[in-house]
């Protein structure tokens, strides 16, 4: 060390490289938080299918029967009610069904709907219900009101994919 300098000196040249490194390694983190996100979102966008109801499918759609509704209510750890609607559908008509999308409506002493949730009994990726088999089914619904008429739901088809 020269006479007049310090460490001091030394140090701050070494502050700038420091930050570079931080920063880079931020940007790193925030890239991959972004792609992460990205390819989730598109993971689920691409699961989410909308099947048709079109007159073919409404047509069919009498032919998938909904039996043995059974009503359970649950309560988790963190206070959360939830409402279970199970049952078994059965296809007794002559086509596969590849998709299969019900509404569910819970109603009030009033007989208006309450509660009304869409949900995907039969997905892309599950396989087909024949003709004239049965398959059982739970849905999950939160939030039930306690203006809710302790009916069973009604339960309608409104979209189906046939083969």
């Amino acid at each position: 060390m020269e006479p007049g300098e310090t460490p001091y000196r030394e140090e701050r040249s070494r502050l700038p490289v420091a930050f570079l490194a931080g920063a880079v390694i931020v940007l790193l983190i925030f890239a991959g938080f972004l792609l992460l996100t990205h390819v989730m979102h598109s993971h689920m966008a691409a699961t989410v299918v909308k099947f048709p109801f079109g007159p073919a499918e409404q047509a069919y759609a009498p032919h998938i029967q909904f039996m043995d509704i059974q009503l359970a209510h649950a309560t988790n750890f963190l206070n959360q009610d939830f409402t279970y609607v199970a049952g078994t559908m059965f296809n007794d008509g002559p086509r596969k069904v590849r998709g299969l999308e019900v509404t569910v409506e819970f109603h009030d002493p009033f007989h208006q709907v309450i509660l009304r949730d869409t949900n995907q009994l039969i997905g892309p990726a599950d396989s087909p219900l024949d003709p004239g088999k049965r398959r059982d089914f739970q849905i999950q619904m939160e939030h039930l009101s306690v203006e809710w008429d302790k009916q069973y739901p009604s339960i309608r088809v409104t979209g189906l994919a046939l083969e």
